[in-house]
């Protein structure tokens, strides 16, 4: 097949998707399929045209790759493409929507509510310890957590730096303690879950990306019913949202709490496919190689029932 694979754009994670570009597009050669490898500009429609691929495989993370401008456009172009279409990405990237579209189902998510940046300087939202984080953002990107003890202030100082000087509102959530727990999900299948252990601090953009920041642990050596959870909940979203191809859903367990402690925190409908990402970590845990992995992204867009046909509505 002739697969042009979209990657890089001008997101907060165009060096993550850049990685991935490459790994899959080296990937999908190795299987024998030609390749064109296209750095997403303010022309990628042009540059699809005239490549004119029989599918295109969506590298991109992070707007407008992952909140459904890409998919419409290739919706409108008449193109098939991997991963999800344009109403679950646009649910999916807003973490206010996806909350919405999973509590009412029994999914546990963090209470919260959308904050004005301008506010925090006045008064904390939320009883420390709390988070703040962009509603559309991913992989950690402007994340936040205030505490007693922090260097933002208290109440927060104009000065200090943090997304309250980026994004004019901000999603405020309780924090909680516990542990970092992520399953990914392919077709219908939950691979597993992973423990996330930052070497130093939390799990931010830095830990998720600097080889050597984190430690995965990979099954996580935690409960049977915690990791049933977590492959339930991950499956229960990944339907609900109605994700196609790869999807990873992320966890905090407050371990003292049992099962009652579990939160799913949100749903990455574009994950990551670089060395350090998880959902070939996972795959590679159950006997499925990296070509293997992208070559079944790949199968299910093109099955007429996946993504870029129209049948993603949630």
């Amino acid at each position: 097949m002739h697969i042009a694979v979209l990657m890089g754009g001008w997101s907060a994670e165009r060096s993550v998707s850049l990685q991935s570009g490459n790994g899959v597009a080296d990937a999908l050669e190795s299987l024998g399929h030609r390749v064109t490898r296209i750095d997403m500009d303010r022309d990628v429609a042009a540059h699809l045209a005239k490549a004119q691929p029989d599918l295109v495989f969506n590298a991109l993370h992070g707007s407008p790759g992952e909140d459904g401008t890409v998919q419409g456009m290739l919706d409108l172009m008449g193109l098939r493409y991997t991963h999800s279409g344009l109403a679950t990405s646009v649910i999916a990237i807003d973490k206010v929507l996806t909350k919405q579209a999973l509590v009412p189902h029994g999914v546990p998510m963090p209470g919260g509510r959308i904050v004005k940046s301008a506010d925090l300087f006045e008064r904390d939202p939320l009883p420390r310890p709390y988070v703040l984080k962009p509603v559309n953002e991913g992989s950690s990107v402007g994340v936040a957590i205030v505490t007693d003890e922090g260097n933002y202030g208290n109440p927060i100082a104009r000065g200090a730096v943090g997304p309250w000087g980026e994004f004019e509102e901000l999603l405020a959530e309780p924090y909680i303690r516990g542990r970092e727990l992520t399953t990914a999900v392919l077709g219908n299948r939950a691979l597993g879950v992973t423990e996330l252990k930052p070497k130093n601090g939390w799990y931010d953009f830095d830990a998720k990306y600097t080889d050597g920041l984190t430690e995965h642990v990979c099954p996580a050596q935690i409960p049977d019913e915690i990791a049933d959870a977590c492959k339930s909940l991950a499956l229960e979203a990944h339907r609900l949202l109605g994700c196609k191809g790869a999807s990873r859903s992320d966890f905090r367990w407050d371990d003292q709490r049992g099962v009652d402690g579990l939160f799913l925190l949100e749903v990455n409908t574009q994950p990551g496919m670089t060395p350090l990402s998880l959902v070939p970590e996972q795959a590679r845990h159950l006997g499925m190689s990296y070509p293997q992995l992208v070559q079944a992204i790949v199968d299910e867009a093109l099955t007429g029932t996946g993504a870029g046909t129209g049948a993603d509505t949630p």
